[in-house]
């Protein structure tokens, strides 16, 4: 997406690599919306800690951080021979894929840049092919978001009214976004739409990114506080509802996302409002058998407890909300069931979720 900086709008990639000082430069969220910058990470170890401390964050966002990390990991070595070479690639592996434990986008990101060295005859070789195959995933992520988009601009008529639930938008991604796209695909088309942008506790992220997206492409736009969502349903002032995922399982059509995300699939299916997910082919799971069987990451209460934003000079503080002493429970992530789920919106086009598995060639998934 195109963004204003230092006086000039250019386009801009959450997630790159410098090749040159073998640097993940990233997108820092952490300031938005109050201030731009970029986090250029050293080395797999501060890449996994920006993913962990979302500095990056968004499924198809941290699977390309992940992919370039590997990559750094892959340049770490100083010793001899493959086999060493090949243990530090592991150790590489299981530092990134542990960052983020809900999402199995950075983990499928993973192995393909893994099995991409195979071939190489050397360290050298086999460095180079790391670095073109997480290149060849960062632009067929952005690529699938375009193609979502075009896929779900039939679902976002002239005038719709769209909920939305934390950021699935071109900052979670490469670019373009998931949920996201098909939004700006309508307002490209010269359609009218309002979105309304949950404000997704406890990281507010609809709130600040979200918003912070549509404010910079000129979508109308509002934030809600997350429990008011029922409300304006029950009034008829959202037409349909559009989410990302962190996992879809391709066996049964339940999503893990944000937490809230089962909550908002209650409601619409209450209210007989449609409910749509949209997931590039990274965050399919075509391993695990029940949703119950997704780890889901635990974060630190103080998420919950308080809240960062900027004070009037414009600085980052940390505020503490709830009761001195109270502790917190703070889950990043639920499981919404495949009945609540209208369709499955990916760059193949619209599925049914129970229909993945046996459609699950279109989707990039196992031949049995």
């Amino acid at each position: 997406m195109n963004l204003r900086l230092r006086g000039r709008t250019r386009p801009v990639r959450t997630v790159a690599y410098d090749a040159a000082r073998h640097a993940v430069v990233l997108l820092d969220q952490r300031l938005l919306p109050h201030r731009v910058a970029f986090l250029a990470t050293a080395g797999h170890r501060e890449t996994a800690a920006a993913i962990r401390d979302m500095a990056v964050r968004g499924a198809p966002a941290i699977a390309a951080a992940a992919a370039y990390g590997l990559v750094q990991g892959a340049h770490e070595f100083r010793g001899r021979g493959l086999p060493a070479f090949q243990r530090q690639v592991e150790r590489a592996f299981a530092t990134l894929a542990a960052a983020r434990p809900t999402a199995v986008d950075p983990l499928n990101a993973l192995r393909l840049v893994r099995a991409a060295m195979e071939p190489g005859g050397d360290v050298t070789e086999k460095r180079s092919l790391a670095l073109a195959a997480a290149e060849i995933f960062a632009a067929e992520s952005a690529a699938e978001c375009a193609a979502i988009g075009r896929h779900g601009l039939p679902l976002v008529p002239d005038g719709a009214r769209v909920l939305t639930h934390c950021n699935a938008g071109w900052i979670a991604c490469v670019d373009v976004g998931t949920a996201t796209a098909p939004l700006y695909a309508a307002h490209a088309a010269g359609r009218r739409l309002h979105v309304f942008c949950d404000e997704t506790r406890p990281r507010c992220q609809g709130a600040s990114l979200t918003a912070w997206e549509l404010a910079g492409q000129g979508i109308s736009h509002e934030v809600i506080a997350d429990n008011a969502a029922g409300h304006l349903m029950q009034r008829g002032e959202i037409d349909l509802v559009i989410v990302g995922a962190d996992r879809v399982l391709g066996r049964t059509g339940e999503i893990a996302n944000k937490i809230g995300t089962y909550t908002k699939a209650v409601l619409a299916a209450r209210h007989r409002i449609p409910f749509y997910v949209a997931a590039p082919f990274s965050t399919f799971d075509w391993t695990l058998r029940r949703g119950a069987d997704i780890p889901i990451e635990e974060r630190a209460e103080d998420e919950v407890l308080g809240a960062w934003g900027a004070d009037e000079t414009g600085r980052r503080r940390y505020v503490r909300v709830a009761n001195p002493g109270s502790p917190a429970r703070n889950p990043g992530f639920d499981v919404t069931p495949a009945a609540l789920i209208t369709g499955i919106l990916t760059p193949a086009g619209l599925f049914r979720p129970r229909g993945l598995w046996r459609r699950r060639r279109e989707l990039g998934g196992p031949a049995a």
